[in-house]
């Protein structure tokens, strides 16, 4: 299955207007931004547990990194309300599942091989500080090594932000509007730009509250390398 699957396209997802589909668990559904694999992918998607719904025990032999958009997400290493960022890396092992339900943002079969950090962080918790490398906006560090960076960035009322990204990017609206190009962004919006491309965003009266990661786009063959040898 491919979904999104040219990396050398811009691609616009408004995940809110996209229908629900069933993963293979019972009260599980998913809304598929990009995807190259089956069942066993290179993904990215929004998912959807429904109250006392929950996956069997699993590996993620690819990595698995997520971000709680709605209600707690729940595995036998704690309770992670909305807001908090999790970096699951090849060969971690758990049980998802939602006593309550919840919404997560989740790319999948996206480490590198011998990444073995795990990440945890509760951003409501956290101020952030003004980045100059994000023209000065407020910014909260989630991870950075030498592939990637990924951060939260916040927006005031109409400001902007331009960002080379010669590895490539993408990002999701958490809170607000954004302009991007000719493209309106609002929540739950998704952007990817290919490797040397340019972001030109300008949050709406307001502000906004985005998702955005860089850098890893360089190593897309790579990774669907690695998920072929391993299916």
């Amino acid at each position: 299955m491919k979904i999104a699957a040219d990396f050398s396209q811009r691609v616009v997802v408004h995940s809110e207007s996209l229908e629900w589909i069933a993963s293979p668990m019972a009260g599980v559904d998913r809304r598929p931004l990009d995807r190259v694999g089956d069942e066993v992918a290179r993904a990215t998607s929004i998912v959807r547990y429904a109250p006392n719904s929950h996956f069997s025990p699993h590996t993620h032999t690819g990595g698995e990194e997520f971000l709680v958009l709605d209600g707690v997400f729940q595995d036998e290493h704690g309770d992670f309300p909305q807001g908090t960022y999790i970096r699951n890396p090849p060969q971690s092992k758990h049980t998802p599942g939602s006593k309550d339900g919840c919404i997560i943002f989740v790319k999948l079969w996206q480490f590198q091989p011998e990444d073995r950090q795990h990440v945890r962080i509760h951003t409501q918790q956290m101020q952030g500080h003004k980045s100059p490398e994000f023209n000065d906006l407020n910014v909260i560090p989630l991870y950075q090594d030498t592939y990637e960076t990924v951060s939260i960035v916040q927006f005031n009322a109409n400001q902007s932000l331009t960002l080379t990204v010669s590895g490539g990017a993408e990002l999701l609206v958490l809170d607000g509007t954004l302009q991007e190009h000719n493209d309106t962004l609002e929540k739950h919006s998704w952007l990817r730009v290919p490797v040397n491309s340019q972001i030109n965003a300008t949050a709406g009266n307001n502000g906004a509250r985005v998702w955005i990661k860089t850098g890893y786009l360089n190593d897309v063959k790579n990774q669907v390398n690695r998920l072929k040898k391993h299916n």
